[in-house]
């Protein structure tokens, strides 16, 4: 496949990167992505810190309650957990309340 015509220029290079998945159909932008706002509050809860414990009964890098982590499904403490199953708890939790389960940086970070 050619890539580059003088013609078509950059549609045909647009074209070619959409057609072997280079380029996505629908662009989104980085600041409006689930990760990229779910760094922003881990950054805020915890200072992006998956093994924290402040003793505040806040846990891991989303400052889960233990009642909110069990709650979920999931056992043992949060900041004992690994990274990504933290992520995936706090997609599961943003999932069923949106950022209401973190008002003070849900508000602070504007998400």
């Amino acid at each position: 496949m050619q890539l580059w015509n003088p013609r078509s220029g950059v549609v045909a290079l647009t074209a070619g990167l959409l057609a072997t998945g280079i380029v996505a159909a629908t662009p989104v932008s980085a600041s409006d992505s689930l990760a990229t706002k779910l760094h922003r509050l881990r950054v805020c809860e915890s200072g992006d810190n998956y093994r924290a414990d402040t003793g505040n009964g806040y846990y891991g890098a989303y400052q889960f309650s233990l009642r909110t982590w069990h709650g979920l499904g999931y056992k043992g403490r949060p900041d004992h957990a690994k990274p990504l199953m933290q992520n995936h708890a706090a997609r599961k939790l943003h999932a069923q309340d949106g950022w209401r389960a973190w008002p003070g940086c849900a508000r602070a970070e504007k998400l």
